[in-house]
Parts: C-alpha cells; structure tokens; sequence
C-alpha cells in the first residue's frame, strides 16, 4: 500500500484551517457590515421598553362653555415591576420568592412568584428613604399586582410636590424599573357642585380583556367612566391612546425617553345645566341635611340645575380613593352617593297639581265641594287638616282649594274624576315612569290605579278610599323632584310636557359639533287629553293664589321681582319611630312668561311652606339678580354637604317678605304615613387604594427642604373673583399636550392665565 506523505497532511489541515478562517471573517463582515443596521436596530430593540400612554379624555362644560370636568397635571412615580425583578437577578444571581395559594386547573396549588415586596424593600425604598421621598404603601396590594397585573406599572406615589419633583429630577435615582412621569388625571373643577350628575372616573378592572393588552411592554390603561355622565359618556369624551418608547441600558435602568405618539384628546360634552344657577342652587340648599332641588326651562325640558344633599368630591376617587374614606362613604346613613333629585317620594298635596289636571280632563273642574272637617269612605273616615283646628273650609272652587291645600275639597274631587282620568293624566305626564335621563340611579316611582294594585297585590280591590288617598299624594303614590319638575313645566308653558334633556351637544377638540339632542316633547295634555288653555289656567291661577294672596300655604315664597306660583306639599313620614316628613314646592316664575321651574324637596322638616318654599324664593331671588346682572355669581370650588337626621323646623335666609304674610299649615299630612321611598344609588365599582400595612411602612431619614411630606401635590384651584380656575403651579412649567386652546363654545369667560390645565 502506498502511503501519504506527511506533507500532504499538513498541506490539507493548512487549507482546513484557512478555509474555516475565511468563513469567520466572512460571516463577521456579513453581521457587521452587510446586515450591521439591522442587528443594531435590534439591539436598540431589545434595549427600548414600550409604554402605552393612556387616551386623554375630553371635558364636560356648561351651557355657557364654563368647564365643571377637565384635565390636570399629575407627576407621578410608577414601578416595573418585571424590570425590577430581572435586574434584581442579574445582579444577584436569584430573585427571592414567595408562596401563595392559587389555582391550576380550578385545583388548589400551593404556587410561587418573585417576592416584590422584598425586591423594592431592598432595592429602592432604601434609596427613596434617603431624600425623604418615599410613602407607605400596602405591600400586600403590590404583590398582588404583580401577580395579577404585571404588565401594568404599579403606581406607587401621585401628586408630586414641586420640591419631590425636583428631587427626582436633580438626584437621577438610577433604580431599574422606577420611572417618573407626568400623567392627565381628571379634576372636578367646582369639587362636589353637580357630582350627582358628573359622577368619576376610574381604571378599568378587567385588563386581561382590553384588545391591545400585548402591543406593549407596559400598559397603561384609558380610564374610563364609572358612574353617571362620565359613564354615560364614555364614548364620546374616552379619546385615543399614544405611546411611549424608554431606553433601558445594560443594567437595565431607564435613562430616558427616546420616542413618543402623543394621545388624542376625545370630545367635548356640553350641557344644558347653568353652573352659575347651579351654583345658587347648591348654596341654598345646604340649609338643609337631606334633600333635592330640580331647576327647568318650561319652554324645552332644559335641566339648568339639580342638586342634592348630602353630596360628596368626586376628586376623592381621582385616581383612586383610599379604603379608609370608602368605607366612611359607604357607612354614611345620610346615603351621600345617592341623587334624591331622581329618587322617588311620596309628593304630598303637591299631587294636587296633576289631580286638578285630571278632574279637566274629567270635565268636573268647574264644580266646587265642601269641607266640613272630612269624608267617610266605607267604614273609614278622611280628615282634612283643618279639622285638627277644630274648623272647616266650607264650599270651595278649586282655585280656593288648591290655595288652602283642603284635603277634603280633593278627596271628593278625585273621586269625581274617576281613577282612570288620574291614571291617564299621570301617563302622559311621566308619573310612575323613568324619564331616561343619562344618568343612572332613576326611580320610575308609583302611579297607583286599579291595573297597578292588581299587580301588587292580585286579592285587593281598588276602592273610593284609595283614589281619596292618592289625591293628597299619599298612600302608594311616589315621585320623584325630577318628575314634579317636569308636570310643573307643563302647566307653567300651557300644556307641553317635555323629556327633560341634559345634554346639549358633543363637540370635537375642532369646534366641530358631532351630535346634537334637540328637545323632546312626551305629550300635550291640550292636544292629547282633552284640557283646554283655559283650564289650565285655572290651575296657573290656583297655584298663583298659593304663594300670592293671603292665606296660601306658600307666602314665604313671594317675589315681587319675579313673581311665582306654586304649591307646597308635606307628605307624613315616620324613619325609625322618628317623624320625618317629605316636604316639597313646586313652582314657576316669572309667572306671565315662565322662563324657570324649580322644585325643592326636603326630607326631616316640618312643611313645604316653611322649609321648602323659602329654599325656593332664595333659588329665584339668586336667578333674578343674576341673570338681571345686578349681581354676579362667583363660582368657587363647593366642600361637600354633610348629612344629618336633625328636623327643620322653618328657614327664612333673613328675606323681608310682607308683613301680612302668615305661615298657614300646608294641610298635606294623612293619616297614616306614606310609601317608603325609592332611593337608588348607582352602582359602580371605584378603585379602590388600600391603606399601608405594616411590611409597606417607611421611614424617610430626610424631608425636602419646603414641601410639607404629608401633604399631597397642590392641586389647581378655582378662581374666587372669576369662573374659571387656576392652574397647578407645575403645570407652568410642564404641559402634557402642547398648549391652551381656545374656547370652543364662543362663551364670554374672562381671560385666563397663558397655561390651561392639561387637557
């Protein structure tokens, strides 16, 4: 056999050598130079972390363009926590973990997970307790987050001070996973004016649902409406994300930003209410510890004003409220989260209004009846107020009955009209139905007639004593002030009962409008029941003599500047043994031309005349000099109204009323008590912060040098002399989305300062 020569072998192991060094250099000079760019863009890749900036939603305004919901700057300290924990193990080697109980396939497991809490008290606490910066937290509330919501950032402080954002800015923390950000969080400009109607915000619950949950390597969340306006009008005010693009270097710390798509801010909602005779509503209401007023424009169902008490600051769940204070709302027995204006009552003798209504359509309203102390009905006999004093009212019209409020004079007339005329009126009033109003928590009420017992209780019978009892606005009949208000309007304009309408228009951050709701008429109780002009103005009439001639129930509400009709009502209520009547007024002004309809309710008084009238006459004193401008209403951030179960005997507000003036009984008490109330409060679910526990507790060994460490980040406040707030100070310096814009609305507010909060 003939054999090779070792210096082939070398020879051959050479090119094997040379042959493999060519190939290194040539896939070197591929990576580097050929695809250099692309392998460099994904490293920057893999070094860039993706925030999803949440959508900026757009603001609720008054008729007028003065804004009662919009945006304010926020400085805010966020954790990432799947950053915190990979540099914690890069650097370490390990993460610590913890167990805990979970479920795997619907079996319980005992599971584990990196331990977060001790990851941040190792890490950054110690650091942010160094330059005094750091919070109490709830350290089981963190774990759990991590668990459940990682890919969300943890929010670990909101409302930076001016000093604490200087000290993030000027030490440069260097913590992985801790970022400082500026954020638009929603302020309710007026504080507790109006809450009922603007409800809150919140973060929505279920994330694991949201469509765009994986684009991003953190999410942060639109929030969305949770109650009322804000949740009715989610659509429309929500806006459309941006996006957020971080640079992460090697040890994995976040030096900076590096990309941005700014958010767009969502749509304008304008509204029918007036803030400024919201304003004068609010104020005179707070008299009282529990109640409600309606303001209306009887010529289209415009709601210009509705309150209620006790009321409560939306900016309590902004952005999130701590467990301590939801649980204080939550035990309030005064029921603060509850809208009495749309919650139903029993209407006392102010059901007289749709009674005398129904007796025209009945064709009875010319006949007069007479009192003598009250009417027996089967075994039962009904007394009129007036019998307590051992008088009577004698042979009456129903002007006259309806200015003493006689019981008996409507016992008899009711019965005249016959049940299924009180039922028909009451439909095509809106009685014992929603109005759909956009607002959650409405009660429809009762309009009780022989149809409705049947269904209530299938073995009564409906008799001559019922329809007696349901003409004083006793018994089963319930409305709410929103309803009153709305009958009220039709009487005031001459027959035109409307839907009450809330909102005005949805306007782009253009000045486009995109929709706009007109009036809505619910039906005409001259063309559709058979009442003619001149019979409502017999009621007119009455209800004038109400507050206008001696001896109406309702001359403490007499205005010689605006002149008003009314009628009051006072409904027998007994809460926990406790007398606790339903007090009402409803009325009308200026009584040639109405332009205003306002009805007060008042829970724990002593009559519609003494207490809810003067309310009333201080609602339309405020209304006339504002709108005559001999005196302007300085609009200024409202303290909630506290609730309370004390009885109001009368209130007066000092107004010089005629000196012949007498505070007659209202003559609306029956003699057994009314039908429980409908009172409803909206469901929602806030978000809920839970309190520090004890392995969240910190100990800063220093405090910035002028910002009070307790005290949160001060918030813009609105201007006392003028109708439109302050900015936050930080906000001079920063702006979240470039700039103020113009009113949209073409109102006439005055200037504001060069800064607009964030919008």
């Amino acid at each position: 056999m003939k054999r090779t020569q070792p210096g082939s072998r070398i020879i051959f192991l050479g090119m094997v050598v040379v042959l493999g060094f060519a190939c290194i250099l040539f896939r070197l000079w591929d990576v580097q130079v050929i695809r250099g760019s692309e392998y460099a863009s994904k490293i920057n890749t893999n070094s860039q972390v993706t925030v999803r900036l949440p959508a900026v939603r757009g603001e609720i305004l008054d008729r007028n363009g003065v804004k009662l919901v919009e945006n304010r700057a926020s400085f805010e300290v966020d954790f990432y926590l799947p950053d915190m924990v990979r540099a914690y193990r890069e650097s370490k080697g390990s993460v610590p973990i913890t167990t805990y109980r979970g479920r795997v396939h619907n079996m319980p497991r005992d599971l584990k997970e990196a331990d977060v809490v001790k990851i941040v008290s190792e890490t950054v606490i110690p650091r942010m307790e160094e330059l005094g910066v750091a919070r109490d937290y709830n350290a089981n509330a963190l774990q759990i987050h991590y668990r459940t919501n990682r890919e969300v950032p943890y929010n670990y402080r909101q409302d930076l001070d001016f000093d604490e954002m200087a000290i993030f800015s000027e030490k440069n923390l260097g913590l992985a996973g801790v970022n400082v950000t500026v954020k638009p969080v929603r302020w309710y400009v007026y504080g507790s004016m109006a809450a009922h109607l603007l409800g809150y915000v919140g973060s929505p619950h279920e994330l694991d649902k949201l469509p765009d949950l994986r684009d991003f390597n953190f999410y942060e969340p639109d929030i969305e409406g949770k109650t009322q306006l804000e949740l009715f009008l989610n659509e429309q005010l929500k806006g459309k994300p941006g996006a957020r693009i971080l640079q992460r270097n090697a040890k994995g710390v976040i030096e900076g930003e590096v990309g941005r798509r700014e958010p767009v801010q969502g749509n304008n909602a304008y509204l029918t209410i007036d803030a400024k005779i919201q304003y004068i509503v609010e104020d005179a209401l707070r008299v009282v510890g529990r109640g409600a007023a309606v303001v209306v424009d009887p010529r289209n169902g415009d709601i210009l004003a509705m309150a209620s008490v006790p009321s409560y600051d939306p900016n309590v769940f902004i952005p999130s409220i701590s467990a301590t204070k939801w649980t204080e709302i939550n035990k309030d027995e005064t029921n603060p989260l509850v809208n009495r204006a749309i919650s139903a009552y029993a209407p006392g003798s102010t059901y007289k209004i749709p009674i005398s209504l129904a007796g025209m359509r009945a064709g009875v309203g010319e006949n007069s009846f007479s009192c003598y102390g009250g009417v027996q009905y089967g075994n039962k006999y009904m007394k009129c107020w007036i019998a307590e004093k051992k008088r009577t009212h004698g042979r009456l019209s129903l002007e006259d009955a309806l200015k003493v409020s006689c019981n008996a004079f409507f016992y008899q007339f009711a019965n005249a009209a016959g049940i299924d005329n009180i039922v028909a009126m009451g439909n095509m009033l809106g009685l014992g139905q929603k109005s759909g109003i956009p607002i959650s928590g409405e009660s429809p009420g009762v309009l009780p007639g022989p149809e409705w017992l049947s269904s209530a209780n299938p073995r009564a019978r409906w008799s001559n004593g019922l329809t007696a009892n349901t003409a004083i606005g006793q018994g089963d009949v319930l409305a709410s002030p929103l309803q009153m208000a709305m009958l009220t309007a039709a009487v005031a304009n001459g027959g035109t009962v409307y839907y009450p309408r809330l909102i005005d228009r949805i306007v782009e951050q253009n000045g486009k409008t995109v929709s706009q709701e007109p009036p809505r008429i619910r039906a005409n109780i001259v063309k559709d029941g058979g009442v003619t002009p001149e019979q409502i103005e017999t009621v007119r009439k009455g209800m004038w003599n109400v507050v206008n001639e001696s001896g109406g129930t309702a001359g403490r509400a007499a205005n010689p500047k605006m002149v008003t009709a009314g009628k009051t009502g006072t409904a027998q209520f007994w809460r926990s043994g406790k007398k606790d009547n339903h007090t009402w007024f409803i009325s009308f002004a200026p009584y040639d031309n109405p332009e205003y309809v306002v009805v007060v309710f008042v829970q724990g008084a002593k009559s519609g005349g003494g207490v809810s009238a003067p309310i009333a006459a201080k609602i339309f004193e405020g209304i006339q000099k504002y709108k005559s401008g001999e005196q302007d209403v300085q609009l200024a951030s409202l303290e909630p109204t506290k609730g309370n179960f004390l009885f109001t005997e009368s209130v007066n507000f000092d107004r010089v009323v005629a000196a012949s003036t007498k505070l007659y009984d209202d003559g609306e008490t029956a003699e057994s008590p009314s039908a429980a109330a409908q009172e409803n409060r909206p469901s929602a679910s806030p978000n809920v912060r839970e309190d520090a526990d004890a392995a969240g507790r910190v100990k800063n060994k220093t405090k910035p040098k002028t910002a009070d460490s307790k005290a949160p980040a001060p918030k813009p406040e609105p201007a006392t002399p003028v109708s439109t707030p302050k900015p936050n100070p930080i906000q001079n310096i920063f702006n979240f989305i470039g700039g103020k814009r113009e009113n949209s609305s073409g109102s006439d507010q005055k200037k504001k300062p060069d800064k607009a909060p964030v919008r």
